[in-house]
């Protein structure tokens, strides 16, 4: 997902602003590299001195306590670098007030036991273990380029080229001489990849199931909070659920959803959504602009972003 502020020293945890894609547009498509500026450096920068984001931003890995030895035949460069992932938030949830949630490793981990689960019907189809590999790396560039959500201006091409250079650096630059000849940092990068085209039967599972913890995340939240906090924005992700197994998941959740809301005195988050005779969540809450930015993020992959239809085919 998108719903990443860091707890790192160097990160502030200031709340998002309506004008939150600024910093992530501050840099022209095509500029940002590993080498330029980490999106959460921008943001907190931009927040704390409220004013349009800085241009000449420090670099992501200038900023590191330590900065990542290249070319190194020990992954420990690798290993540290990866802890970013453990202390960077999910960015969407911030501008709900939620400072202080999951963190990218957070979401990885738990969309990685759901492979496990995979209904049989299902399992028969796909090779689970590659589900869980890819589960387990598909945001690890966000441990550069940062969580990048639907409403921070940055088109979907820009934001899969800036996490591709994430990749190539992480799996060439910190892992090329890493155990030479294993193939082990190219797996990494295949897996990214795939995760990315969007176009295999264990790539458009793993779609669902990011959106499926998404979902699960969003209702516990609110459940959390005792209904004082409305997350029915992302409810409808689950429209974009392509395969029927993960979809039956995604109904009885929206079904808890709802019951829960209900005995509230209130009718699905105060209205954010509504379900369509084909069992679809359409949220009603929406505007077109931001329906449009959720659209594009949250296809599957390149692949299938346009067409659940085209999708179920290759499955």
């Amino acid at each position: 997902m998108a719903p990443g502020k860091t707890e790192d020293p160097t990160q502030s945890n200031a709340a998002p602003t309506d004008t939150l894609g600024l910093p992530h547009s501050s840099l022209p498509d095509g500029q940002w590299t590993p080498e330029t500026v980490h999106v959460e450096e921008v943001r907190s920068k931009y927040l704390v001195a409220q004013h349009h984001p800085p241009t000449n931003a420090p670099p992501v890995l200038s900023t590191l306590p330590t900065r990542p030895t290249t070319n190194s035949a020990s992954p420990l460069p690798y290993f540290h670098l990866l802890e970013r992932l453990k202390t960077t938030k999910r960015e969407g949830w911030r501008r709900f007030g939620i400072h202080h949630g999951e963190s990218i490793g957070d979401h990885m981990y738990r969309m990685s036991i759901i492979t496990l689960l995979c209904p049989p019907t299902l399992a028969a189809r796909l090779d689970i273990s590659k589900c869980t590999r890819m589960a387990l790396v598909h945001d690890m560039a966000e441990a550069l380029v940062g969580d990048i959500t639907p409403v921070d201006g940055v088109s979907k091409g820009e934001k899969s080229r800036r996490e591709a250079e994430s990749m190539d650096f992480l799996c060439a630059g910190l892992l090329g001489r890493v155990h030479a000849g294993s193939g082990q940092a190219e797996g990494i990068r295949r897996l990214w990849q795939e995760y990315e085209d969007g176009e295999t039967a264990e790539s458009v599972f793993v779609h669902d199931v990011d959106k499926m913890e998404l979902l699960l995340q969003m209702m516990e939240y609110e459940r959390s909070r005792q209904g004082k906090l409305d997350l029915g924005e992302f409810a409808w992700v689950a429209k974009r659920i392509v395969l029927p197994e993960v979809q039956a998941w995604a109904s009885e959740l929206l079904g808890e959803r709802k019951e829960f809301w209900g005995r509230l005195g209130k009718a699905d988050g105060v209205g954010t959504e509504v379900e369509s005779d084909a069992g679809q969540v359409e949220s009603a809450g929406l505007s077109d602009e931001r329906r449009r930015q959720q659209d594009e993020y949250y296809g599957n992959g390149h692949g299938h972003a346009e067409s659940n239809g085209a999708a179920e085919t290759s499955v």
